[in-house]
């Protein structure tokens, strides 16, 4: 072993075989180190970690496949990065993989580019691959099924019912029975549904929920509920809201609760009620769905579902960080989070 002491770098250093040459050790023992090897003496440890602050030098760190190590990376693919509860989970995911150590690969998935997506993190040799959001079913299902081939860890958060997906989701049926009965118990009996035009699985696990909840009170969703979406082109939510509603008044037949499929087409739809005289919740109330910041706004704040987003990515966490080197589950795992319904100002008794 060489003892001469780190010479002043004259360029940027570009490989482990240079970077050996720098620190004045055998190659094999920078390596060592490199890896977290034993039964090396401190002052060699000490001399290389104070060589990478000299020099800069990263060594290659999905070069450690080659040699049969973990990557200590996780890929994460999410829907968007416009919806503001994916962005909070995606944060809160990525902070608590920093903290046990992992890196984070991120990819938004467009429409025709998942399975690009998905060779390209088992080509990095992640450790497991995490969805957040909401997919095409087909395409999920198709990306689980193969990852369980490769023996590649796997999680879904918030899209439930894949076929063989460990799966952590806000139990969104239970959320919207949650709300109904809140509404019911005001003494709501005809409900304006906005924005629930959609096929997502999300969203038809909300109306489910909705439908169950006036069952048990011996209510049929179809005569209770009512819908105006489409009537305009959809801007944003917050002008989608504030049009349905508008659509509502000008038809002569306004429920008495509005229900929205997220706060921003809420808000929305409180603005034009408004602006049509109709005071909230006096004459009408209002929910909306995910808890922002936003619902505090609006006067009166807005009553909303929570989606508790901080314990859902604890959970996720210790669904998924046990997979980890481990052999795959033999069945795949389910865990629902419970919702939690924020009651303020927009929601009310039914007016007389």
């Amino acid at each position: 072993m060489s003892t001469s002491q780190p010479k002043t770098p004259t360029s940027q250093i570009r490989s482990s075989t240079e970077f050996a040459r720098y620190v004045g050790l055998a190659r094999t023992t920078v390596s060592r180190v490199l890896n977290g090897q034993p039964g090396l003496k401190p002052k060699t440890i000490e001399r290389v970690k104070r060589a990478i602050e000299e020099t800069g030098f990263v060594p290659n760190a999905y070069a450690l496949h080659l040699k049969g190590k973990r990557t200590a990376t996780v890929g994460i693919c999410i829907e968007n990065l416009l919806t503001p509860p994916v962005v909070r989970k995606l944060a809160s995911l990525q902070r608590l993989l920093r903290e046990d150590n992992f890196t984070s690969l991120i990819e938004v998935i467009e429409p025709g580019n998942s399975d690009k997506v998905i060779r390209h993190f088992l080509s990095m040799r992640v450790e497991a691959v995490v969805f957040i959001g909401h997919f095409n079913e087909d395409d999920l299902t198709r990306h689980v099924a193969e990852l369980g081939a490769r023996e590649t860890p796997h999680l879904v958060i918030d899209h439930v019912g894949i076929k063989g997906a460990n799966t952590v989701s806000l139990d969104r049926t239970k959320a919207m029975r949650v709300l109904m009965d809140h509404l019911l118990d005001y003494g709501h009996r005809t409900f304006a549904l906005l924005a629930f035009n959609s096929p997502a699985r999300s969203v038809l696990d909300r109306l489910h929920g909705i439908g169950d909840a006036l069952a048990a009170r011996g209510l049929v969703l179809e005569q209770c509920t009512s819908a105006h979406d489409g009537v305009y082109p959809r801007v944003n939510d917050f002008e989608e809201g504030r049009r349905i509603a508008r659509a509502f008044v000008e038809s002569g037949k306004v429920p008495t609760a509005f229900i929205a499929v997220n706060d921003e087409v809420a808000i929305g739809a409180m603005h034009g009620l408004q602006e049509a005289g109709l005071r909230v919740p006096q004459d009408v109330s209002v929910a909306g769905f995910n808890n922002l910041d936003v619902c505090l706004m609006p006067t009166p704040a807005l009553t909303s579902i929570d989606q508790r987003i901080e314990e859902t990515i604890q959970v996720a966490q210790e669904v998924l960080l046990p997979q980890l080197g481990q052999p795959l589950r033999a069945r795949s795992l389910v865990r629902l989070i419970e919702p939690l319904l924020v009651a303020r100002g927009s929601t009310g008794p039914v007016r007389s």
